[in-house]
C-alpha cells in the first residue's frame, strides 16, 4: 500500500514590496556628513514626509534618490530592484521618478500643454490625449495654450504636478513644493494635490520643514536631524510619543521643568512625576505642551486640590495674554522659580497682567527625558 501524499503546505502571503526603499544611505561633502546612514521604505500609494529643519539633509537625500546626486554609501531600490549603489547606477531618466520643486521649474517659453508634454514619448495624438487628460484632472484645460507667466502661483503649481505625473512615475519626490504659495491658497492646493497623488497610486516622498504640512499630508513621518532619521511613524504617534525633547519641540511650543530622579520619582512644584528605569541622581526634563496646562482661579492664596490626573497645583502670575484666533495664549511667571510657562486656552481668555492663577499639568500628557547636554 502506497503511503499517502503529504498535504501541500499552506501558502504564506508574501510581504508587500516597497515601491521605494533606501538602505543605509550616506552622503558627505568636504568632510562633513550631510546624510548619515538613512534607511526608509515607502509603499505604493503612501505619502511619507521627510520632516526636519533646514540643512538637516532632507533635500540631499531626495537628490540621491532622484539620481542627480550620488551617495557615498548605501543602496536605493525601486519595486524591489536595485537602481543605485556605489558601483551600479541606473540613469535618472530611467528610474520612473517624478520630481516637484519649490520653484515649479516650468519652461517660460513653452505653453502649458508643451510643459506637461515635456519628456513624454509616443505619437503626437497619444501625447496630446495624455496632456488633456491631466490638465482636465487639475482643472486647467482652459489654460492649455497659456504660458506660465500668465498663471497664478497655484495654477503654476498644478501645471508642475501635471507635468510630473505625465510619464506615470511609480515614485513622486516633492521638495518643499508648496512653500512658494500664499498661505490663503496653500491648504486647498495641498489637499487637491494629495488627492491626485493618491489616485495615481505613486509612492510619495515629500520634503518639508513645516510640521503642520507633514501632519496634514503624511501617512508616515520620518523626522530628520543632523543627517539622521531620529523618529519614524504615523503622525499621531510621532506627535504624541516624541523620541526626545527636541522632537517634541519641533512640533509645537513646549514647557520644560528640570528635576532629579530619586527612587524612580522626580519632585517638582507640580508634584511627583514617574521616571521608571532612570537611575537615581539623573537630571531629567519634564516636557509638556501649553494646551495640556489647566488654569484655575486663585482663592485668597490657595488653589484647587491635588488630583491623581492633574497633580499638585502651582501658582503663577500672568505676564501677558494674546488672542490667536482659535485660542488664547497666556504666559505666566511661576512663583516657585520665576520661570515662564505657557498655557493655551480655547476661544477668548485674556486675564490681565499681574493676576495670580493656579496651574496644573496633565500627567498623561507629560514626557520625561534624561538631560543629555
Amino acid at each position: 500500500m502506497n503511503a499517502p501524499e503529504p498535504l501541500p503546505k499552506t501558502e504564506q502571503t508574501a510581504a508587500p514590496v516597497p515601491r521605494l526603499e533606501i538602505r543605509d544611505l550616506s552622503r558627505h561633502f568636504a568632510g562633513r556628513t550631510v546624510v548619515d546612514h538613512v534607511s526608509l521604505r515607502v509603499m505604493p500609494g503612501q505619502v511619507t514626509c521627510l520632516l526636519g529643519p533646514s540643512g538637516c539633509g532632507k533635500s540631499t537625500t531626495l537628490r540621491c534618490i532622484a539620481g542627480v546626486d550620488m551617495q557615498d554609501s548605501g543602496e536605493i531600490h525601486l519595486d524591489g530592484k536595485l537602481v543605485c549603489d556605489t558601483v551600479f547606477r541606473v540613469p535618472p531618466e530611467r528610474r520612473s521618478i517624478g520630481l516637484m520643486f519649490q520653484d515649479f521649474a516650468l519652461f517660460p517659453h513653452m505653453s502649458v500643454a508643451d510643459n506637461v508634454a515635456f519628456g513624454l514619448t509616443g505619437g503626437k495624438a497619444e501625447r496630446r490625449a495624455r496632456v488633456e487628460a491631466l490638465l482636465d484632472r487639475v482643472d486647467l484645460m482652459r489654460h492649455i495654450d497659456a504660458f506660465p507667466h500668465e498663471l497664478s502661483g497655484g495654477e503654476q503649481q498644478r501645471v508642475a504636478l501635471a507635468r510630473a505625473l505625465a510619464p506615470g512615475p511609480s515614485v513622486m519626490l516633492m521638495d518643499e513644493p508648496f512653500s512658494g504659495l500664499d498661505n490663503r491658497l496653500r491648504d486647498g492646493i495641498r489637499d487637491e494635490t494629495l488627492e491626485i497623488l493618491k489616485e495615481a497610486g505613486a509612492a510619495v516622498l515629500l520634503v518639508t520643514h513645516e510640521p503642520e504640512e507633514a501632519m496634514r499630508m503624511a501617512d508616515e513621518i520620518a523626522l530628520m536631524r543632523d543627517g539622521r532619521i531620529v523618529q519614524q511613524g504615523a503622525p499621531y504617534n510621532v506627535y504624541n510619543a516624541p523620541a526626545d525633547k527636541a522632537a517634541a519641540a519641533f512640533f509645537s511650543d513646549i514647557n520644560v521643568i528640570r528635576g532629579v530622579v530619586r527612587g524612580a520619582l522626580t519632585d517638582t512644584p507640580f508634584g511627583q512625576f514617574l521616571a521608571p528605569g532612570v537611575p537615581d541622581g539623573t537630571e531629567v526634563d519634564i516636557v509638556f505642551r501649553p494646551q495640556h496646562v489647566k488654569i484655575d482661579f486663585d482663592r485668597n492664596g490657595t488653589g484647587p486640590l491635588p488630583t491623581s490626573r492633574d497633580g499638585v497645583p502651582a501658582r503663577g502670575v500672568v505676564q501677558r495674554a494674546r488672542f490667536m484666533g482659535s485660542e488664547s495664549l497666556v504666559e505666566f511667571r511661576m512663583d516657585h522659580d520665576l520661570s515662564i510657562l505657557k498655557a493655551t486656552v480655547p476661544n477668548v481668555f485674556l486675564p490681565k497682567p499681574g493676576r495670580p492663577l493656579w496651574l496644573t499639568v496633565r500627567r498623561d500628557r507629560c514626557f520625561v527625558f534624561p538631560v543629555t547636554s
